[in-house]
């Protein structure tokens, strides 16, 4: 008898075909896949004809735990991704304490595995002088640069620290690329000494090319020392165009939805809701974006999850906190896209699947095949409905795209071969495992 056996669903396969059929689980590996399965299962779900396909990864997420938990933790944070039907995610460093080091690292394992719903993997954060932690502290998924859009130690925008970083070592780095002196000559240019409420100012003071910048200065780094590198959160045309030309095999990107879905004439009606780093962008520019996903020259999607509470996103700009949540809306999001032709089903199992596992080298994830891992979501691309900010289960109980009619919704989220999300509820005493990245 299985441990768990879905039946009658359109299974999602690695290169995109659907097959119509049963999925077997045992000891949390998918263990059949088969027009048919007689064996029966410990618990049988009748997916009835729903699309069942691997869990989706998100490799960019803030759950805000140690130090910001008002707004997010892990635990919080992996309900969340669940109901988005997110299996895995990989969390960054920035909160307080930072992630620096192995204790730091250690302790957000053991707390992950005691709350989180959702696989877990995490970064480590460079500062001018954590070298050894950077190049030691395991298991993490790579370092991750602040270029700009940070304080405290984890703002890294000296040349010679940059050159000891990336000279040194071979794990991937992923950078947060915005320029941090043009953020600050900009900003000087065009904020007055009053307070304002123009929240648009936002993407004004982070211009395209303060991202260019940046990105064109990790990229020669990348090539300098021969150096895997992740550009974050790619958000411009400009860059785009530039990586067209410039990327090579050691280099890899990624977009987040809300650079795709959101522009800056939604600053009129959603103030700091939107206001993010890198900013939105001019309407027009989310084509690029996706022109850039179409021809491979951005590789995956990734949410940049970032909530904030209302209350202080109401605040007047700039005291007004950037980042939205984003990780339980990033499938139904894509899948709504697809629907509309903007892409096809495997594209998006490249993009927010297989591809997240291959990149950060993360073993028998990402595929709903015989052998790999029982991360999986049945998903209703049928039927259509609104997102509602008092549905969000991200402990911030909003959402920037609350309104908006989605489908492609996860019915069941199934992590390790358990059912942990079942028709709008976490499933209790259920938790994740730490992911191991290889070299």
């Amino acid at each position: 008898m299985h441990d768990l056996l879905i039946r009658s669903a359109v299974i999602a396969l690695p290169d995109g075909a659907l097959l119509e059929g049963d999925l077997a689980c045992d000891q949390g590996r998918i263990a059949a896949i088969a027009p048919m399965i007689s064996r029966d299962g410990h618990e049988e779900i009748d997916a009835k004809g729903r699309l069942l396909m691997p869990g989706v990864i998100d490799p960019q997420v803030h759950f805000r735990e140690p130090g910001g938990t008002d707004k997010e933790d892990l635990g919080s944070g992996s309900r969340a991704a669940v109901r988005g039907g997110v299996t895995s995610f990989l969390e960054m460093p920035n909160c307080k304490p930072a992630t620096i080091d192995q204790a730091q690292l250690d302790w957000k394992i053991a707390r992950a595995s005691a709350t989180s719903v959702a696989n877990f993997g995490f970064f480590i954060g460079a500062t001018i002088d954590n070298l050894e932690s950077l190049n030691n502290a395991a298991p993490a998924c790579g370092i991750k640069i602040f270029m700009g859009s940070s304080t405290g130690d984890l703002l890294v925008k000296e040349q010679k620290d940059l050159d000891r970083i990336f000279g040194n070592g071979e794990r991937l780095i992923a950078v947060h690329a915005e320029d941090e002196t043009r953020i600050r000559e900009r900003a000087r240019e065009l904020l007055g000494e009053d307070e304002t409420w123009d929240y648009a100012l936002h993407s004004k003071i982070r211009d395209p090319q303060t991202a260019l910048i940046a990105t064109d200065r990790a990229l020669q780094l990348s090539q300098k020392y021969g150096r895997r590198l992740h550009v974050l959160h790619l958000s411009t045309a400009e860059e785009v165009e530039r990586l067209r030309t410039a990327k090579t095999d050691q280099v890899t990107c990624e977009v987040v939805p809300n650079h795709l879905f959101l522009s800056t004439d939604d600053y009129e009606a959603l103030g700091s809701r939107v206001q993010m780093n890198p900013p939105i962008r001019d309407p027009d520019n989310a084509a690029k974006l996706w022109s850039g996903l179409h021809d491979g020259v951005i590789d995956i999607i990734a949410t940049d999850h970032a909530p904030h509470l209302l209350e202080d996103k109401a605040g007047p700009y700039p005291r007004s906190p950037s980042g939205m949540p984003g990780v339980e809306t990033s499938l139904p999001l894509m899948m709504t896209a697809m629907g509309e032709g903007k892409c096809t089903l495997a594209q998006i199992l490249r993009w927010m699947c297989s591809g997240p596992a291959e990149l950060y080298r993360i073993s028998n994830k990402g595929k709903a095949a015989e052998g790999f891992d029982a991360d999986l979501a049945l998903v209703d691309i049928e039927s259509s409905k609104p997102v509602r900010d008092e549905e969000v289960f991200s402990r911030t109980g909003w959402s920037p795209y609350a309104g908006r009619n989605l489908t492609g919704w996860p019915v069941y989220t199934i992590v390790g071969g358990r059912v942990v999300f079942d028709n709008g509820k976490i499933r209790p005493g259920l938790f994740g495992q730490a992911l191991t990245f290889g070299t």
